[in-house]
């Protein structure tokens, strides 16, 4: 085990430089107008502008499918152009996505407002992750990571108590304020990339021996270290971030058989168990295995789904609503655990000067997870197949558990969060094969 001291929040932020310091404070204002509209996007399409729940749903997906398409150019031009430049464009695809969506009212209208919001999900990840990692490293560069994941619930949650008081379906002008406040909140970013971050270009020279074919997506994708990497990213998301706007509801909802507020509070639940744990957490895994920080979440993530499972048993009684917020919380604390793990790898194992590329894969495994999870759960909860669909579930989990201990091989115990001791990985992370060493 690892000597290293566990930093407090003051000493995380005395060793953050100016920009991170910068990056960090208007987090919560800019995520606060995703709160505003997240919850309520299909509500506004479906209930205030007449549109069919399943185009309705078909146009939320569209989302996801244009980011993932968007994903691969975006993390090249990151590192071509920079990571400032690139989070500059897909802010300002945001602003204009928002605000057409905001007086939108046909499904063409809607589809050309998802496509800017899709841009900025598929270009932001990568520029955005690029764009920290230049600006910190280390344990400091850990942190960071998880730090912002709450401070992103933070932002989303209050936003989505002001939009659920806000927002009313018999006045089609609320629902155009929340996304014009929506656009407004992403001004915050744009004055600061063009203020105080202007100098940061998040933007890496070539080494003059680096090999040009090496920047290749598939020359990074063939590498097994970040193979085995890509893998657990998309499974975490299909099995997680996948199932939560997807199959946790409608699991509660069909097998559970508990109310629509319960689903409600349980999202309030998780919420704030990120809020109030995540640097609690930080301070716990700080100087451990990343990999085995995974193990332990692959096990909350089983305990989360199992307890979810067995609401099914007692449908429509208290101890099934009881458990539908119970799987909330841990699931949440299962997260406190991914979100400083899985980035801190992926940008301490990338070049710097292709950190772009390499978060671009880390983006797109995350995008196709969304969009595949949601179909799957959707097909075989509509078939009744919910006990099949929970042990799909805890299986995924106990597979994530087996790619950490894969990915442990492959890369160095520094990228895998040890500072101290042998930097030796029991395996070429380029080719896989064992290492030998006198």
């Amino acid at each position: 085990m690892s000597t290293t001291t566990r930093p407090g929040m003051r000493a995380f932020w005395t060793s953050l430089p100016v920009e991170g310091r910068w990056l960090l404070s208007t987090v919560v204002v800019q995520t606060l107008g995703r709160g505003l509209t997240l919850p309520f996007t299909i509500i506004y399409m479906h209930e205030v502008r007449g549109i069919s729940l399943d185009l309705a749903g078909l146009l939320m997906a569209f989302i996801a499918v244009v980011a993932l398409a968007v994903t691969g150019p975006g993390g090249a031009l990151v590192d071509r152009l920079g990571a400032r430049r690139m989070l500059l464009f897909s802010t300002s695809a945001q602003v204009v996505g928002c605000t057409v969506i905001a007086f939108a009212t046909s499904p063409l209208e809607f589809a050309l407002g998802f496509a800017f919001l899709g841009f900025n999900f598929g270009v932001s990840w990568p520029a955005f992750n690029a764009l920290v990692a230049a600006v910190t490293t280390g344990e400091t560069r850990q942190q960071y990571f998880g730090i912002n994941f709450a401070l992103v619930n933070l932002g989303i949650g209050t936003g989505g108590i002001i939009g659920g008081f806000y927002a009313d379906v018999s006045d089609p002008s609320t629902f155009s304020a929340i996304f014009l406040a929506d656009a407004a909140c992403m001004l915050v970013p744009i004055a600061l990339l063009l203020g105080p971050l202007r100098h940061v270009h998040g933007r890496a020279e070539s080494p003059e021996d680096a090999d040009p074919s090496a920047g290749s997506y598939l020359a990074i994708v063939r590498q097994p270290a970040v193979l085995w990497l890509t893998a657990l990213t998309f499974l975490a998301t299909f099995v997680g971030y996948g199932q939560i706007e997807a199959g946790l509801p409608a699991f509660a909802r069909t097998v559970s058989e508990v109310s629509t507020r319960v689903i409600g509070f349980g999202f309030a639940v998780n919420t704030a168990t990120i809020v109030l744990l995540q640097f609690v957490v930080l301070r716990r895994i700080s100087g451990h295995r990343r990999t085995r920080v995974l193990l332990v979440m692959s096990a909350l993530w089983v305990t989360s789904w199992l307890l979810l499972g067995l609401t099914g048993l007692v449908p429509g009684t208290t101890a099934a609503a009881l458990g539908v917020l119970a799987f909330n919380a841990v699931f949440a604390l299962g997260e406190t655990l991914l979100q400083p793990t899985i980035p801190a790898i992926t940008n301490d194992l990338a070049p710097d000067h292709l950190r772009g590329r390499y978060n671009a894969v880390s983006a797109g495994a995350f995008q196709a997870g969304t969009i595949l999870g949601p179909v799957v759960a959707g097909f075989m909860l509509n078939h009744g197949w919910s006990w099949a669909f929970v042990a799909m579930i805890v299986v995924g989990c106990a597979l994530m558990a087996v790619l950490a201990l894969i990915l442990e091989r492959l890369i160095t115990p520094v990228v895998n969060g040890i500072t101290a001791g042998d930097t030796t990985p029991l395996a070429d992370p380029a080719t896989g094969e064992p290492v030998i060493t006198d």
